[in-house]
Protein backbone atom coordinates (compact mmCIF):
# COMPACT_ATOMS: atom_id res chain seq x y z
CA UNK A 1 0.00 0.00 0.00
CA UNK A 2 2.94 2.52 1.18
CA UNK A 3 4.55 1.51 -2.83
CA UNK A 4 1.15 2.82 -4.67
CA UNK A 5 1.24 5.97 -2.16
CA UNK A 6 4.44 6.60 -2.83
CA UNK A 7 3.56 5.87 -6.69
CA UNK A 8 0.89 7.91 -6.82
CA UNK A 9 2.71 11.19 -5.82
CA UNK A 10 5.69 10.94 -7.17
CA UNK A 11 5.36 8.73 -10.44
CA UNK A 12 8.65 6.91 -11.34
CA UNK A 13 10.73 7.59 -7.91
CA UNK A 14 10.98 4.10 -6.87
CA UNK A 15 12.24 3.24 -10.40
CA UNK A 16 15.56 4.63 -9.11
CA UNK A 17 17.66 1.72 -8.31
CA UNK A 18 17.53 1.13 -4.71
CA UNK A 19 13.97 3.15 -3.62
CA UNK A 20 12.13 1.01 -2.70
CA UNK A 21 8.31 2.04 -1.00
CA UNK A 22 10.00 2.55 2.20
CA UNK A 23 13.11 5.19 0.61
CA UNK A 24 10.04 6.58 -1.41
CA UNK A 25 7.94 7.23 1.46
CA UNK A 26 10.82 9.37 3.73
CA UNK A 27 12.15 11.37 0.65
CA UNK A 28 8.89 12.43 -0.38
CA UNK A 29 7.79 13.41 3.55
CA UNK A 30 11.27 15.23 3.19
CA UNK A 31 10.34 17.21 -0.14
CA UNK A 32 6.96 18.02 1.06
CA UNK A 33 5.78 19.73 -1.61
CA UNK A 34 7.60 22.11 -4.73
CA UNK A 35 8.57 25.15 -3.51
CA UNK A 36 9.42 24.26 0.11
CA UNK A 37 12.89 23.43 -1.14
CA UNK A 38 14.92 26.40 -3.61
CA UNK A 39 17.58 23.92 -4.91
CA UNK A 40 19.21 20.80 -4.82
CA UNK A 41 21.88 22.12 -2.73
CA UNK A 42 19.39 23.17 0.17
CA UNK A 43 17.87 19.68 -0.60
CA UNK A 44 21.31 18.30 0.37
CA UNK A 45 22.17 20.30 3.37
CA UNK A 46 18.75 19.40 4.24
CA UNK A 47 19.91 15.47 4.13
CA UNK A 48 23.25 16.17 5.72
CA UNK A 49 25.09 15.24 2.50
CA UNK A 50 26.55 18.70 1.05
CA UNK A 51 30.16 19.23 0.89
CA UNK A 52 31.59 20.35 4.36
CA UNK A 53 33.38 23.57 4.89
CA UNK A 54 37.35 23.32 5.26
CA UNK A 55 38.02 26.58 6.16
CA UNK A 56 38.74 27.37 9.64
CA UNK A 57 36.75 29.59 11.55
CA UNK A 58 33.22 29.38 13.13
CA UNK A 59 31.38 26.26 12.24
CA UNK A 60 28.21 26.98 10.65
CA UNK A 61 25.47 24.39 11.34
CA UNK A 62 22.65 23.12 9.26
CA UNK A 63 19.57 21.37 10.12
CA UNK A 64 19.77 18.08 8.93
CA UNK A 65 16.92 15.13 8.34
CA UNK A 66 18.61 11.78 9.71
CA UNK A 67 15.97 9.64 8.17
CA UNK A 68 16.77 11.52 4.75
CA UNK A 69 20.31 10.87 5.07
CA UNK A 70 19.83 7.53 6.21
CA UNK A 71 17.33 6.77 2.70
CA UNK A 72 20.44 8.12 0.39
CA UNK A 73 22.24 5.81 2.09
CA UNK A 74 20.32 3.00 1.73
CA UNK A 75 20.37 3.38 -2.45
CA UNK A 76 24.32 4.31 -2.43
CA UNK A 77 24.57 0.86 -0.86
CA UNK A 78 22.46 -1.09 -3.30
CA UNK A 79 23.80 0.55 -5.80
CA UNK A 80 27.99 -0.37 -4.93
CA UNK A 81 26.58 -3.93 -4.70
CA UNK A 82 24.32 -4.38 -8.19
CA UNK A 83 25.89 -1.26 -10.30
CA UNK A 84 28.93 -1.53 -11.69
CA UNK A 85 29.62 1.50 -12.87
CA UNK A 86 29.04 2.98 -9.76
CA UNK A 87 31.72 0.27 -8.03
CA UNK A 88 34.12 1.28 -10.62
CA UNK A 89 34.17 4.55 -9.40
CA UNK A 90 34.48 3.49 -5.50
CA UNK A 91 37.56 1.28 -6.82
CA UNK A 92 38.88 4.83 -8.50
CA UNK A 93 38.20 6.87 -5.83
CA UNK A 94 39.87 4.43 -3.52
CA UNK A 95 43.08 4.61 -6.01
CA UNK A 96 43.18 8.53 -5.29
CA UNK A 97 43.31 7.90 -1.78
CA UNK A 98 39.56 8.64 -0.48
CA UNK A 99 38.37 7.03 2.01
CA UNK A 100 35.01 4.49 1.94
CA UNK A 101 33.10 7.35 4.10
CA UNK A 102 33.89 10.38 1.90
CA UNK A 103 33.22 8.12 -1.13
CA UNK A 104 29.47 7.21 0.44
CA UNK A 105 29.31 10.69 1.25
CA UNK A 106 30.10 11.49 -2.99
CA UNK A 107 27.78 9.17 -3.71
CA UNK A 108 24.87 10.20 -1.76
CA UNK A 109 25.30 13.82 -2.78
CA UNK A 110 25.13 12.36 -6.53
CA UNK A 111 21.98 10.39 -5.53
CA UNK A 112 20.24 13.31 -3.65
CA UNK A 113 21.28 15.53 -7.19
CA UNK A 114 19.50 13.13 -9.37
CA UNK A 115 16.43 12.45 -7.06
CA UNK A 116 15.77 16.46 -6.15
CA UNK A 117 15.95 16.66 -9.85
CA UNK A 118 13.08 13.55 -10.56
CA UNK A 119 10.90 15.19 -7.65
CA UNK A 120 10.86 18.84 -9.18
CA UNK A 121 10.44 17.64 -12.37
CA UNK A 122 7.60 16.08 -11.34
CA UNK A 123 5.96 18.71 -9.89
Amino acid sequence: MLGQLAEKTSPGLQSVPGIGPVTAAIIICAYSHHGRIRSEAAFAALAGVAPRSASSGNTVRHRLNRQLNRAFDVIVRTWLSFDADTRAYAERSRAQGKSPREIRRNLKRYVCRAVFRQMHAMA
